[in-house]
């Protein structure tokens, strides 16, 4: 039987489960609306290190750890790691695994990291490629504000499209066998450019993408919302949100309550001065691993559709004017099947 639903989607006949989670943030992050479920807030920008890159490869590194504990499974049981960030290089992801001695696939698909490291590592479990392998990333504020825009003794002063990047790392073990969540079908995205120009409207660079993803979803599926509990973007904000809630709904999509963000769910815009809300490596991975899965495990949801999504730019690019693809890869998770 072919595992292919259509173009973009497979439909896993061993699911991996989800054997453990962690979620690690910074500061502003534990100050927001999540922050009972996260496992670490960490009070220092620092974290300890002497530079604002180091002290991202700390984050990843600890949420690894931690996932790895909660899971119990040492890291020399797992088979691979799938790691990426927003650094050049994806140098932190590879500054914070290098002494793990695991094999190691670097990863970058920006903001849509982590539902590309599990969509690749269910589909290696799946295929009989691994028994149990772990997929983190994560981001800082201060290191993406550095590389990304301007220092942050500039002081620029933020348009409202504008979104802050998440100071945090999730980190998953997906394991052949045990009990939890499962991934059950993988859709993967699609490059899609609508001609955003603009780094400070990331939001309307992706929402196209979760658009088309979304729909392909539910084409070669044969599914809607109705068959979901909720469905998570990550991380358009609220401008994108609202323009991928617009697009939906002239396909005659009923969305509901169900459709929601995890730049926007991350922190509280009212009160946090956040613009548009929370984007980077870090939101979806730190939202999924501290606020969707423990909500799966307490069986808030029983089914979620995963959807991250991420702004293919360099700040090359970005100077030179050229405009930002979008990208989306989702994930249903589902808890035992």
């Amino acid at each position: 039987m072919s595992k292919r639903m259509g173009r973009r989607t497979v439909r896993l006949e061993h699911p991996p489960v989800l054997s453990g989670w962690a979620a690690v943030v910074g500061k502003k992050e534990g100050e927001g609306p999540l922050k009972n479920g996260f496992d670490q807030i960490l009070e220092d920008s620092y974290f300890g290190e002497q530079s604002w890159e180091k002290a991202e490869s700390r984050l990843l590194r600890q949420s690894f750890t931690l996932a790895c504990d909660k899971a119990g499974c040492p890291p020399s049981e797992l088979d691979y790691i799938l790691s990426g960030d927003l650094l050049n290089q994806c140098i932190s992801s590879a500054f914070a695994m290098r002494e793990s001695a695991v094999p190691y696939f670097g990863l970058y698909g920006a903001c849509s990291t982590m539902a590309e490291g599990l969509s690749l590592g269910a589909m290696l479990i799946d295929g009989g490629f691994a028994g149990r392998l772990c997929a983190v990333t994560g981001s800082h504020f201060c290191s993406a504000e550095r590389q990304y825009r301007f220092p942050l003794e500039y002081g620029g002063v933020r348009p409202p499209s504008a979104q802050w990047t998440v100071t945090g790392a999730g980190a998953v073990i997906l394991a052949k066998n045990g009990r939890g969540p499962r991934i059950t079908h993988v859709t993967t995205g699609v490059i899609t450019d609508a001609g955003i120009d603009d780094p400070n409207n990331m939001g309307a660079a992706m929402a196209p993408a979760a658009h088309a993803t979304l729909t392909a979803h539910f084409a070669e599926t044969g599914r809607s919302f109705a068959d979901y509990d909720a469905v998570f973007t990550g991380d358009l904000g609220a401008l994108g949100h609202d323009i991928l809630q617009s697009l939906l709904e002239k396909d005659g999509f009923d969305t509901g309550v169900k459709l929601m963000d995890c730049g926007v769910l991350i922190y509280d815009r009212k009160t946090q001065g956040v613009n548009s809300g929370g984007s980077g490596c870090g939101c979806s991975a730190s939202v999924l691993a501290g606020h969707i899965l423990p909500a799966m495990e307490k069986g808030i949801w029983k089914r979620v559709l995963f959807a991250a999504t991420g702004a293919l730019m360099s700040p090359t690019s970005a100077q030179q004017g050229q405009s930002i693809p979008g990208i989306c890869h989702a994930a249903v998770i589902e808890n035992e099947v």
